[in-house]
């Protein structure tokens, strides 16, 4: 491990190490992968992620809740219509990170 690493690990607490175990949980679930791969570059309703993920509206809602309490994505609204995307660039990151590691 490189003294980057190891200085920033001494900085969590013990609350942080909880939390940052809870927020692995969240990505632990096949299914908000899917969701969070299907808004990676681009915003979507749920309807248009359910469609592309052949589940329904209702299963993708209870999911993009999760996701969105946990902060990792956000919404939009236009008109009646909600959109949602990934929340930042750190979820783009934590994604890409973790298959990069995967096709290594």
């Amino acid at each position: 491990m490189n003294n980057y690493s190891n200085d920033k690990m001494n900085f969590a607490d013990e609350n942080e190490l909880y939390d940052l175990a809870e927020l692995f949980k969240v990505f632990g679930d096949s299914t908000r992968i899917r969701i969070l791969s299907a808004l990676y570059g681009r915003e979507c309703c749920v309807q248009d992620i359910a469609d592309g993920l052949k589940m329904t509206p209702s299963a993708v809602s209870h999911q993009l809740k999760i996701l969105k309490q946990s902060k990792l994505v956000g919404n939009r609204r236009e008109g009646k219509q909600i959109f949602y995307f990934l929340a930042d660039d750190h979820v783009r990151s934590i994604i890409a990170i973790g298959l990069e590691h995967l096709r290594e």
